[in-house]
């Protein structure tokens, strides 16, 4: 029954009225999603990042388009003739 339940949600087991486990479904996920869902670092770096300052797609695409234009100007240069 405990199994079953866990399926559409968490389980939380106690001793003595204390919460000491949680039993969860994982059904359909892969073993890195596992790993990386139990990963104190996983979650850490996480943390980190969604504190950072972040841009939107139209600020990110022309960023990389003005990357990739000076890939392309550096190949050229070095281009041999």
């Amino acid at each position: 029954m405990c199994i079953k339940d866990a399926r559409r949600e968490g389980i939380v087991l106690t001793r003595k009225g204390k919460p000491v486990a949680l039993v969860v479904g994982v059904e359909g996920m892969d073993e890195e999603q596992l790993q990386l869902g139990s990963s104190n670092k996983f979650w850490t770096f996480i943390e980190k990042r969604r504190k950072q300052r972040t841009i939107g797609r139209a600020a990110l695409e022309k960023k990389l388009a003005r990357i990739i234009g000076l890939e392309k100007t550096s190949r050229n240069r070095n281009a041999k003739v």
